[in-house]
């Protein structure tokens, strides 16, 4: 597209004097290639009928081989000719260079130490992870970092709970806890600690002195104590789960894992600075921003026992990722029940690091189930956790095919999230998910597969590019050359789905082509293969940015 584009911007400024970036779309087939409404984008300018324009316009673009008609008071519906089409072909498979020489944030996931990965990290994951991987594609220098909360209330729930389990502070007995399930081990002591926080106000009391000794160590730099040496091994615990877990999902590594105490001094820095200016104020022993007057509401940044807020810890994170990477664009994942938190943050933040603000985009999600299932809840205990995800696909997949295969289990997990747009909630069906028939990753990944096989049947045969295109060849060539004008809307929307919805329907045009048109043996075989070489190329491309395996054999 953005070839047809420059030939209508050419055309314009050579007949007309103008500068445009003209507005080009994909019609419905019968009435061409592309379409136009640049004549109606230059009329006022111009002083002419649109319709002349347009007529004008379509004779410039017949020199350069794109015939074009006038449809309407102006519309152009543009006609590749064979040799255009043919030199859109050859790039059809690559990423558009669009954040070259771009810094790009990319934070994403989120788990806590002391708490389990849930269905919702395990979400963010594979879709931050895609977003990443489309922009660094597209030229970006990327960072992917990974925000976790290691201080604040929920881990001095946690370790009162851990603390009462031992029977004290005697960081000898952890050595007790079976190394393969320490992750559900901190869970239930966290459904323990908020159970004891919830029923009497001395647990509250204890719970809150334990969420300042956390403070305290990591300032003092405490790691001998008794009470240290828990928290250090079960913090490790933590971290050594989410990584067993991202490398079961084959997600790129992060660069980065920035834990709460690193960036709450700085939070704490701004709360002070915005104290001192009046951004914030005193309200009832707590320091709060009111968000009224903004058509916000009031959060609380500093709570009455001195203790900072998320709010807070969230400040000095979005400081310190603008002042270590300057970044040009930066993107953060969380849940929808938190949109309206992260306005008031970056309001207050907005005071300080207004270009940080400007260039942060903030996605979120929903809610994610199992069929029939409800809503859960980590500090019940009844939590959907990302490994429960994983199993269920491996049963489902063993259900269906009698066998294990992991690259199945994991493109159907990550396709089946990945398909719906980011925002809503989502029920993940396991056996729909695996099925190899339909709008699945299973699906994809065996189309690509049969694919390779047809090449491999042709052998060394020759792949010579054509340009005298047949009805079902043209067909697939013009979906093939979509391709990077799908990423180009990815980059701009942070969207995946829309890979997803371009690469079925690429591999529904070329079911419609191949059950029409014989390939192996034919006398336009080696046109044939040249057009699937490229098939081939562009799902495997769009399978890989999907984080989803392109298998040469199923």
């Amino acid at each position: 597209m953005e070839e047809v584009k420059i030939a209508i911007r050419i055309c314009v400024r050579e007949l007309f004097g103008l500068d445009i970036a003209p507005l080009v779309s994909r019609p419905e087939p019968e009435f061409g290639d592309f379409a136009s409404n640049v004549a109606m984008q230059v009329t006022k300018q111009v002083g002419k009928d649109p319709r002349e324009i347009a007529e004008a316009l379509a004779a410039g673009l017949a020199k350069v081989g794109y015939a074009a008609e006038v449809a309407g008071p102006g519309f152009l519906n543009i006609r590749l000719n064979d040799d255009a089409l043919k030199t859109l072909l050859e790039k059809a498979a690559d990423v558009p260079q669009q954040l070259a020489g771009k810094v790009v944030v990319a934070e994403y996931s989120d788990p806590n130490p002391f708490k389990v990965l849930h269905a919702g990290h395990l979400y963010t994951t594979v879709v931050g992870d895609v977003i990443a991987n489309v922009m660094q594609a597209a030229g970006a220098t990327l960072h992917r970092v990974n925000f976790g909360g290691d201080v604040g209330r929920h881990v001095g729930m946690t370790m009162y709970a851990i603390i009462r389990y031992l029977g004290g502070e005697y960081p000898e007995k952890l050595n007790e806890v079976d190394p393969l399930h320490r992750l559900d081990w901190l869970s239930a002591r966290y459904v323990e600690g908020n159970s004891a926080f919830e029923e009497h106000n001395d647990n509250k009391d204890a719970i809150t002195t334990y969420s300042k000794q956390v403070y305290t160590l990591h300032s003092e730099h405490d790691h001998d104590t008794p009470f240290a040496k828990i928290y250090w091994i079960c913090r490790e615990w933590s971290y050594d789960g989410f990584k067993d877990l991202y490398q079961q999902l084959q997600v790129q590594p992060f660069e980065r894992f920035i834990p709460e105490s690193e960036v709450t001094p700085a939070g704490l820095k701004i709360v002070q600075e915005a104290l001192d200016k009046d951004i914030l104020v005193h309200s009832d022993g707590a320091i709060v921003f009111k968000g009224e007057e903004y058509g916000l509401h009031t959060r609380v940044f500093m709570n009455s026992a001195g203790l900072p807020t998320y709010e807070a810890k969230d400040l000095g994170l979005a400081a310190t990722k603008w002042l270590d990477y300057q970044f040009d664009k930066s993107f953060i994942i969380t849940a929808n029940d938190i949109t309206e938190y992260m306005k008031v943050v970056l309001q207050v933040l907005s005071n300080f690091y207004p270009e940080a603000v400007e260039r942060t985009t903030h996605l979120t999600h929903g809610v994610i189930k199992l069929p029939g299932g409800v809503k859960m809840s980590s500090r019940k205990g009844n939590i959907l956790r990302a490994i429960d995800i994983l199993d269920a696909a491996k049963e489902a997949n063993f259900h269906a095919t009698g066998k294990e295969d992991g690259r199945v289990v994991l493109g159907a997990v990550k396709y089946a999230f990945l398909k719906q747009r980011i925002g809503g909630d989502i029920i993940y069906d396991p056996i729909e998910s695996v099925s190899i028939e339909g709008n699945s990753g299973p699906y994809l990944q065996y189309a690509h597969a049969r694919a390779c096989s047809i090449m491999k049947k042709a052998g060394d045969a020759e792949k010579t590019a054509g340009t005298d295109f047949t009805e079902f060849e043209r067909t697939l060539a013009l979906k093939m050359t979509e391709f990077p004008e799908v990423i180009a809307i990815v980059l701009k929307e942070y969207m995946p789905h829309h890979i997803c919805t371009y690469l079925y329907e690429l591999t529904q045009t070329f079911n419609r082509f191949y059950e029409n048109e014989r390939v192996v043996g034919d006398l336009r075989q080696s046109k044939r293969l040249a057009l699937l070489e490229t098939y081939q190329k562009v799902l495997e491309t769009g399978l890989n940015l999907l984080g989803v395996q392109a298998p040469e054999s199923m």
